[in-house]
C-alpha cells in the first residue's frame, strides 16, 4: 500500500523516538500485516496524534489547492485522507474490544475526543464543504441529496463509473448529513455533542464488560451440579482453577452462562444467574442506566440540530429503509403473523413442563431448561450427543472446504505472521488461481479481556490505492467459544457452529472484496444490508449434504449418524417464532428509544436511574414478550449493539436481511447447495461489490427481484408456502 506523499514526508521528518514506533512504520510482513510483537500500550497515543496531524494536513492540501475543484482533486484526494491513521484505529480498537487492559481504557478515552475534534475538522470545515458542493452542483446542477434513482441517469457523465457517482453523492451527504451547511452557533454546538457521544459510548462498553466479569456463580458442592452434561461441569472446574478458586466457577459469559440456564436442575441456582446476567450495567459501580439517558437525548439532540425530528429519521437517512414509517411496518409484517404461533409455542411448552411436573407458569428462568428437555425428548438431541461430533479443528477445516467449494478460494496457516494473543490463529487465503486475496486471523475462546459475544472486524480494509495497487485486506473474526479442557479439545454446540459460518461470512465479504474506494469495499455496505453475507452462511448449519462432509466424533471417528443429521434439520425451527418474537422485541425497542422527539427527550429525567430506564423499556416492550416480565430486569443497560456498536436506530436490520437471505438461499436450494453457478453469482454481485451500488441495486442484479417477508415468514414454519403474511 502506497501512503501520500504528504504521509511519507511527515514520518521521514519524525524524531528519532517517534520513527521507531512500529505503528509509524510501515511493514515489512506479507499483506502488511502489523507487528503485533513490536507494539506496546506506550506506543498508541503518540501514534494517534501523529497520524491525526498527518490527515489534518491532507486535508488542508486540498482546501489550499489552487487548482478549481474536481472530483479528482477534491472529492477522491479526501477519501484517501488518512490511510495511516486507518490503520492504527484497525489495531488499537479491535485489541480493545479483543484484548484490552485498563491502560488501553484510559488511551481510548484520551483518543476518542481527538478523534471526533479530527471528524469535526473535516466534516464541519466551510472551505472544504465549498469545494465539495462546487464539484457536486456542477455535476448533478443541483444541491439537493440525490436518491439512487434520481442520479441513476448521470451514470457515465464525464467519464464517471457508478462507484464515482455513488462516491461523489455520498461524500456530499456526509456533509450536510455532518452539519456543514448549519451555521456556525450550531455547529459548535454538534460539535460537543459528538465529542460527549464518543465518550460516552465507550464508557457504556467499558461498564459492560466490567458488570459482566464482576459476577460469578461458584458453586462447592455436586449437589449444585444437577443436570449439568460433563463437559459443562468440566470447564466450570476448569474456570475456578483460572479464578484461583475451588470447585466451580459460571460466568455470566456465554460458554457458561448459557447451557447452564439451558441444564441445570436446580432452578434457585438458574433463577439466581438469570437475575443477575439481566441486572446487569443497571446499578452501582458500573451502571449504564444514566448513560443510556444521556445517550439518547444527545442523539436526539443531534437530529434536531441537523433538522430532523428524531434520531431513528436522521440515521435511516443511508440505509435501504431510508424512513421510521418502513422499518416500522416492516417489523409489523413480521409481528402479527408470529405473535399467535410464538404463544402457541409456549402453551406447548408450559404443557409439556407441567406433564414432567412442573408447577405453577413458566418463568424466563425455566424456558431454556423446559426448551432444552422437550427438544431432547422430541428429537432427541442435545449438546452433549452433538458436541463430540464438532470438534473445533474440524469445523475450522469444514467452513474453509465450503469456502473453497463455492468460492474456489484457499486457507494456509501462516505460523511466521505476529499474533496478538497465543491463542490466535492466522491463514494466508488465495484464490483459485493462487494469487493472494487475504489474511485471516481467528481468535475464538473467552477471556477477561475480551468483550462478549461474536463478531468480524478488520484490522485493514481492501481498496485500490492512491498508485492503483489492489491493497488486500486483513480479516478477523473474534467469538467465545467453549475452550478445550484438560479431558477434551474444544467442542462446539451446534449454535457455535452456526455463529461461526455467520462470522466467516461477514468475513468472506471483506476477503472477497474488489472495490476501488476505501468507504466502498467489503462490509463498508448499508448497515441494513451487511447482513445478508453472513445470515445466508448459517443455512450450510443444516444442511445434511454439508454435515455429513466433516461431523466425525472426535474420540471414535465414527461419522453422524444420518438419524442424527435428519433431526439437526427436522429440528431447525423448533421454536422459531418464539425467538422471532425475541428479536423483534429488540427492534421495537430500539426504535423506541430513538424515536422520541426533542418534547419527549426533554420530558425524560435529567439523570436517569435503573426504574426509568425499566418502565421505559417496559412500555416500549408491552406485548412483545410471551413469558412474564421480571422486575428488576433490564436490556438497555447492556444492548450494546444500539448504544455502543453502530446499530442505533438499524437493530431490525438483523431481519430485514434474515428476509433477504431467505430468498437468495432458496436459490442455492433450487439449484444445488455447492451451486457454483449460484456461488459465483453471489461473489460477483454481492461480496466483491462492497457499496459501489446502492444495495438494492445489487441485490436485485443476484438475484432478480426485490425479496418480502413472506420468504422469512415460509422458511420460519411461521407461515405455509403461498399463505401470505397478511
Amino acid at each position: 500500500m502506497s501512503y501520500s506523499k504528504i504521509t511519507l514526508s511527515t514520518l521521514s521528518s519524525l524524531p528519532e523516538d517517534l520513527r521507531s514506533n512500529p505503528l509509524l512504520q510501515p511493514s515489512d510482513l506479507p499483506y502488511g500485516a502489523p507487528h503485533f510483537e513490536r507494539i506496546r500500550e506506550e506506543h498508541y497515543l503518540p501514534a494517534f496524534k501523529v497520524a491525526i496531524d498527518i490527515c489534518k494536513k491532507e486535508v488542508d492540501a486540498i482546501i489550499s489547492s489552487p487548482d478549481s475543484p474536481t472530483f479528482r482533486n477534491t472529492v477522491v484526494e479526501l477519501e484517501y485522507c488518512g490511510l495511516l491513521l486507518n490503520d492504527i484505529e484497525g489495531v488499537f480498537f479491535n485489541l480493545l474490544e479483543a484484548d484490552s487492559t485498563p491502560r488501553m481504557e484510559e488511551i481510548a478515552q484520551e483518543v476518542s475526543p481527538l478523534l471526533t475534534e479530527l471528524q469535526m475538522y473535516i466534516s464541519l470545515n466551510p472551505d472544504l464543504f465549498r469545494k465539495v458542493s462546487k464539484v457536486y452542483g456542477d455535476f448533478f446542477s443541483t444541491l439537493e441529496v440525490l436518491t439512487s434513482e434520481q442520479f441513476a441517469p448521470f451514470i457515465g457523465k464525464d467519464g464517471m463509473a457508478p462507484s464515482d457517482v455513488k462516491l461523489l453523492r455520498d461524500c456530499y451527504r456526509s456533509f450536510v448529513m455532518g452539519g456543514a451547511a448549519l451555521p456556525s452557533e450550531a455547529q459548535e454546538e454538534l460539535r460537543s455533542v459528538g465529542e460527549e457521544l464518543s465518550l460516552l459510548e465507550l464508557k457504556f462498553s467499558s461498564n459492560t464488560l466490567a458488570s459482566t466479569n464482576a459476577f460469578t456463580l461458584d458453586l462447592e458442592d455436586e449437589e449444585s451440579l444437577a443436570g449439568l452434561p460433563q463437559y459443562l461441569i468440566d470447564l466450570a472446574s476448569h474456570t475456578a482453577e483460572q479464578n484461583g478458586k475451588k470447585g466451580w466457577c459460571i460466568t455470566l459469559h456465554s460458554p457458561l452462562y448459557r447451557p447452564f440456564l439451558k441444564y441445570s436442575s436446580v432452578r434457585s441456582l438458574r433463577e439466581k444467574i438469570w437475575r443477575e446476567y439481566n441486572t446487569r450495567a443497571m446499578e452501582g459501580e458500573y451502571s449504564n442506566s444514566e448513560l443510556v439517558g444521556r445517550i439518547v437525548k444527545l442523539r436526539g439532540r443531534k437530529a434536531e440540530l441537523l433538522g430532523y425530528p428524531t434520531y431513528g429519521d436522521y440515521a435511516l437517512q443511508t440505509r435501504m429503509a431510508s424512513s421510521r414509517d418502513t422499518v416500522m411496518a416492516f417489523l409489523s409484517d413480521l409481528l402479527v403473523p408470529t405473535v399467535p404461533v410464538a404463544k402457541k409455542e409456549v402453551e406447548e411448552l408450559s404443557a409439556y413442563a407441567m406433564r414432567r411436573g412442573f408447577e405453577g407458569e413458566l418463568q424466563p428462568w425455566d424456558f431454556s431448561f423446559w426448551a432444552e428437555k422437550y427438544r431432547q425428548e422430541k428429537f432427541s438431541l442435545s449438546d452433549d450427543v452433538l458436541k463430540p461430533y464438532f470438534k473445533l479443528e474440524d469445523c475450522i477445516d469444514a467452513v474453509f472446504s465450503l469456502a473453497t467449494t463455492l468460492y474456489g478460494v484457499t486457507f494456509t496457516p501462516r505460523p511466521d505472521i505476529p499474533l496478538y494473543h497465543p491463542d490466535v490463529k492466522v491463514f494466508e487465503v488465495k484464490d483459485g488461481d493462487g494469487k493472494g486475496l487475504s489474511l485471516f486471523y481467528a481468535d475464538f475462546f473467552p477471556r477477561p479481556s475480551k468483550k462478549g459475544g461474536a463478531w468480524m472486524t478488520e484490522f485493514r480494509g481492501q481498496f485500490t490505492d492512491v498508485d492503483g495497487k489492489d491493497t488486500r485486506p486483513l480479516i478477523s473474526i473474534v467469538t467465545n467459544f467453549s475452550p478445550s479442557t484438560p479431558s477434551s479439545p474444544s467442542l462446539l454446540t451446534h449454535d457455535e457452529l452456526t455463529t461461526f459460518l455467520h462470522e466467516f461470512g461477514h468475513a468472506l465479504h471483506g476477503m472477497l472484496s474488489r472495490g476501488k474506494y476505501p468507504s466502498q469495499c467489503g462490509t463498508s455496505v448499508q448497515r441494513d444490508f451487511v447482513e445478508l453475507p453472513s445470515q445466508i452462511m448459517e443455512n450450510w448449519a443444516f444442511e445434511k449434504q454439508w454435515l455429513d462432509t466433516f461431523a466425525h466424533h472426535y474420540r471414535t471417528g465414527e461419522k453422524i449418524p444420518a438419524e442424527i443429521l435428519h433431526r439437526i434439520v427436522e429440528s431447525r425451527n423448533y421454536l422459531s417464532a418464539y425467538a422471532q418474537i425475541r428479536q423483534l422485541r429488540f427492534c421495537y425497542l430500539d426504535m423506541a428509544w430513538h424515536s422520541l422527539d426533542c418534547g419527549t427527550l426533554s420530558a425524560l429525567p435529567s439523570k436517569m436511574e435503573a426504574s426509568d430506564v425499566e418502565a421505559f423499556e417496559n412500555k416500549a416492550t408491552e406485548g412483545l414478550s410471551v413469558l412474564p416480565e421480571i422486575t428488576p430486569s433490564c436490556t438497555s443497560t447492556t444492548f450494546g449493539h444500539i448504544f455502543s456498536g453502530g446499530y442505533s436506530a438499524g437493530y431490525y436490520s438483523y431481519k430485514w436481511a434474515e428476509v433477504l437471505e431467505a430468498d437468495a438461499f432458496s436459490l442455492f436450494q433450487q439449484k444445488g447447495i455447492f451451486s457454483t453457478e449460484v456461488a459465483s453469482s453471489f461473489r460477483r454481485n454481492i461480496l466483491e461489490k462492497g457499496s459501489s451500488e446502492d444495495a438494492a441495486i445489487l441485490y436485485r442484479n443476484f438475484r432478480g427481484h426485490a425479496p418480502s417477508v413472506e420468504a422469512l415468514l415460509v422458511k420460519s414454519g411461521i407461515l405455509s408456502p403461498g399463505q401470505g403474511s397478511k
